[in-house]
């Protein structure tokens, strides 16, 4: 099965300062590196605290103070 592929603009700042820090010389593979730890630390937090709830939550409404 073949993989389907997503092309994006990054600001070429960005991607060399990561290519830099995952010491690699080609940028797809600098990008790739860091979604795919992206991916992996998600699954590892989701395996020490158990699977995400889902369900969106309601926004918390503080107490407002009365003027007066």
């Amino acid at each position: 099965m073949a993989k389907a592929k997503v092309t994006v603009s990054l600001d070429a700042e960005l991607v060399v300062e990561v290519m830099v820090l995952a010491g690699v010389s080609s940028p797809q593979d600098a990008v790739e590196a860091v979604v795919r730890d992206y991916i992996a630390r998600g699954h590892r937090t989701e395996a020490r605290t158990g699977s995400r709830d889902l369900t969106p939550r309601e926004p918390v409404n503080e107490p407002r103070e009365q003027q007066g």
